[in-house]
This record gives C-alpha cells, structure tokens and sequence, in this order.
C-alpha cells in the first residue's frame, strides 16, 4: 500500500499473486449509479408528468345523485273492474341528464267511502306498491307505463261509489342502496261505478260507403243490478291487433257505428266498450274481442242517368251523365234490334259518356240503355 493521493481517497494496488480487483466502497457506489441511472430518470420522467396532468385538473366532483324528474301526466280510467294508471316514467334527472341507474316507480293511494272528503293519496307517506325495474317492461305501452289496480270481485262491489285516488313518483338508488326519491306527481281521482261486462255480439257489416259496427246493448251490470248510469259506447279501431295499437274513433249513443274511413280489400279491427257515468265520472266496460274484417268490393256503381240518343249523318250520337265511383272502369252500350233482347255493341268499356253508333239502318227503331262497370267488373242495373 503507498501513500495517500492528493485527493485523500486511498488507493489499492492488488498484491503480487492477487486474481481480482477489489474495488473501494467509492468505486462500488460510481458503478451502482451508472447501472440504475437511465432507471431513476425514466421514474423521475414519469412522476413529472403526472403531476404535471393533475395541475392541468379542475377541482374533484362530488358523485352524481340521480334525482328523477317529476312525473307530470298521470291519469287514471276505469275499464272493468279494475282502475288503469297511465303516466310516462322520467327518463332524465333534476340534473337535466339522462338516467344511468335502474329506475323504480312509487304508487301511492287512499280510498275514500261515499259522502266523506277524499284522503291525499301520500296517507302516512308510505308507497301503497313499488315497482321494480323488472317489473316497469311488463306494464310498458308504447311510451307509456299503463298499471291496472285491479279489483278483486268482492272488494270491487264494497267500493262503489268509493273515490281512489292516486299519486306517483319515481325512485333511483345510490351509495349503498340509499334511496334517491323524486319529487311526487300531482294526485288523480277515480270515483268507483258499477259498469257492465263486455259488449256482446259485435258485428262489422261492409257496405258500399261505409263500414257498419252493431252489437247487443248491456242488461246488466258487474254486481247484477240495472245499467242506470249507460251512457253510450266507444268504438276502438286498429290494422294491427295489437293491443296498444288500438286507438279511439268515435263515441256513440246507440249499440252501432258507422266507419266511413275505410279501403275496399284493406285489414281492419274493432272493439266497442259501453261507457257509464254519474257525476262527472266516466268509466268503460272491458274490451270486448276484437273483430276482424276485410271488406270486398262487391257493390255495382249507380245506373247512368240522362241517356239522350240522336241520328245524324247516318249514325246515332249516344250522350249520358257520367258516373261519379271513383272505382268506375267504364261503360257498357247496348242496342236492341227488330224487338229482340239487347246486344251489347262495344267491345271495349267505353271510358266517357258518348257513344257513336253507325251501325244502324233506317227506318228502324232502335232502343239503346246503358251500364256502369266498375274495376271489379260488378255491373250496374241500365
């Protein structure tokens, strides 16, 4: 071993005979540092630039409540025994975004005997029913939810008279499971009547302008008694079959109806309801089965009026009103000769009312009528 350097860093020489170097701790260290170096730049590269993006950040935001938005078209009918809801589910939050979380719909409902003052629907602030997402698809219409509170027969027949009325809202959850209410609807009444069952007998009749409905007016009502409170009926109309594809045509005081809205070889449905009321009130009996028809053009046009006939320059001149059908194809002429039965003399339709016939002689009478026939060649009287 010599002596120390100017530095003061000992220095080692190996002894005579020695195989290895045997590096000073400095040395050690130097050699740790340059293999871990591109390491710890690459670490600290990294933790600059994220901390760098979490500067760029603005401040957390708190967790999104889903508040649902207040549901704000509920009605309530009753058909049959039972007393159907209808309302659209909010699809947005009081946030104005979309729902993301499953969405449950709280009923509320009071019954109120006759004579008294109807209760709030929200009672003691419990939900008469809940209904689970699971369930919101079976009672869906369209874009619609429609849920029956159906009666039972004997609870039905206590209630007459009675007025239910109805409130909902709608329900989200949030941190584990804690209940996220929306703000209440506003409150629905329905006053219980004693309708009848079904319409019996409905009967579509085709006829050239019109398609006529009849049925059986009802004798009694659910609980056997006398309709006192018939009003009349509503007759319902699809192309479909399908129930929520039904929709309201008409109202009529007698057991029949009259569609004028129709096309020969077209597809239609009917159902008819027999509606009561009292009160203020208006309630329907349930569907009847629906009755399918689709009529045929099987009626002639009217016959041609205004048939005038004049000879000149050797021919007869035939003229005639013409036929209003829209589904008129043309005209038939026909020529009765010397007494015998009458000949048709065109062989095509004649497309206007004016006809030339040079085929006569002189001397001759010659009685002529004419017809109307239409696409489906049904052929008026002449």
């Amino acid at each position: 071993m010599t002596g120390w350097r100017s530095s003061g860093a000992p220095r080692c020489h190996p002894l005579p005979g020695a195989r290895h170097h045997i590096p000073y701790p400095f040395e050690l260290n130097r050699r740790i540092r340059l293999l871990w170096a591109p390491w710890i730049r690459a670490i600290s590269t990294g933790c600059a630039l994220l901390l760098a993006a979490c500067a760029s950040q603005g401040p957390p935001r708190p967790p999104r409540i889903e508040k649902p938005e207040r549901v704000t078209d509920l009605a309530v009918a009753q058909i049959g025994r039972a007393l159907v809801l209808s309302f659209t589910p909010p699809a947005l939050a009081t946030d104005g975004e979309r729902l993301s979380k499953p969405l449950e719909i709280q009923i509320f409902r009071s019954v109120t005997p006759p004579g008294q003052k109807t209760a709030d629907a929200l009672g003691a602030g419990e939900p008469w029913l809940t209904l689970p997402r699971s369930d919101l698809a079976r009672f869906t219409e369209g874009e619609k939810i429609e849920y029956p509170d159906e009666l039972p027969e004997d609870e039905f027949s206590r209630s007459l008279g009675s007025t239910f009325a109805f409130a909902v809202r709608g329900l989200t959850r949030g941190f584990r499971r804690r209940p996220i209410p929306g703000e209440v609807s506003k409150t629905v009444e329905a006053m219980l009547l004693d309708v009848s069952g079904p319409v019996q007998g409905l009967a579509v009749q085709p006829t050239e302008h019109a398609l006529e409905l009849r049925w059986r007016p009802p004798s009694r009502t659910m609980t056997g008694g006398a309709p006192t409170d018939l009003a009349g009926y509503r007759v319902y109309k699809s192309q479909t079959q399908k129930p929520d594809s039904f929709r309201l045509l008409g109202e009529t005081a007698n057991a029949a109806y009259q569609d004028p809205d129709f096309r020969f070889k077209n597809t239609y449905f009917y159902k008819a309801r027999a509606v009561f009321k009292r009160d203020g009130q208006a309630a329907e009996s349930e569907d009847c089965e629906a009755v399918k028809i689709t009529p045929l053009d099987t009626f002639p046009p009217a016959p041609p009026t205004g048939l005038t006939g004049l000879y000149t320059a050797g021919q007869v001149e035939l003229i005639w009103s013409a036929n209003t059908e829209p589904d008129l194809a043309g005209y038939n002429v026909y020529r009765r000769d010397d007494g015998g039965p009458p000949r048709r003399i065109n062989r095509a339709l004649a497309s206007t009312p004016i006809r030339h016939d040079s085929s006569v002689e002189l001397g001759h009478a010659h009685p002529y009528r004419v017809t109307a026939v239409a696409l489906e060649r049904h052929e008026s009287l002449p």
